[in-house]
């Protein structure tokens, strides 16, 4: 018996690089081109990107999930603001727009930035639900946003830490949303059998 796979449609993802000096061009903003290039990688679904370069304001940041959920995005991925500095206020202006909270998304990219830095405890990535939208704070730096999203592989390339995004395309069709598929050499998509 084969299993028929649904046809892939056009996903549309939110990216947000939230950075005062970024955003101001004080400094090149790094997080939307490195989200945009790995999930370029990762997905066989055509994508829709809507990308914003905001400030660390909290009610900017709010507002901008609102805008990109209410534009049909079933996956919005922030970087940059998670931090305990005084400007880092990402996962409140996160956590005031969520219909749910998903932690374990949060606990996993900590025990990741684990392996690499001591200071991972510090961050404070987040991941909600709003309507049919899966939002998620991925950490700043380019590297660890690949690292997060992706896990830990060995040197054949077997994963040894799962990546969140694993989890991804599963919680969104739970949601409610599109189908998603992924490039199993980036990240296998985990879905129970049924």
């Amino acid at each position: 018996m084969s299993t028929v796979k649904p046809t892939l449609e056009t996903i549309h993802i939110g990216i947000v690089s939230i950075s005062d000096r970024a955003s101001s061009g004080v400094y090149e903003d790094k997080g939307l081109p490195a989200l945009q290039d790995w999930l370029t990688r990762a997905l066989q679904n055509p994508i829709h990107f809507e990308a914003r370069l905001i400030p660390d304001e909290q009610p900017r940041i709010s507002a901008t999930l609102i805008e990109l959920v209410d534009k049909g995005c079933s996956l919005v991925l922030t970087t940059g603001g998670t931090g305990p500095a005084v400007r880092d206020v990402t996962p409140e202006a996160t956590l005031a727009v969520a219909h749910k909270e998903m932690p374990g998304f949060g606990e996993q990219m900590r025990q990741i930035s684990l392996k690499f830095v001591p200071t991972a405890i510090l961050s404070r990535q987040v991941a909600v639900i709003r309507d049919k939208s899966l939002i998620i704070n991925l950490p700043g730096q380019p590297k660890a946003i690949a690292q997060t999203l992706e896990g830990l592989k060995d040197a054949t390339g077997a994963t040894l830490t799962p990546g969140i995004f694993a989890a991804v395309p599963y919680c969104i069709e739970l949601i409610g949303g599109p189908y998603i598929e992924t490039h199993a050499s980036v990240c296998q998509a985990f879905r129970p059998k049924r």
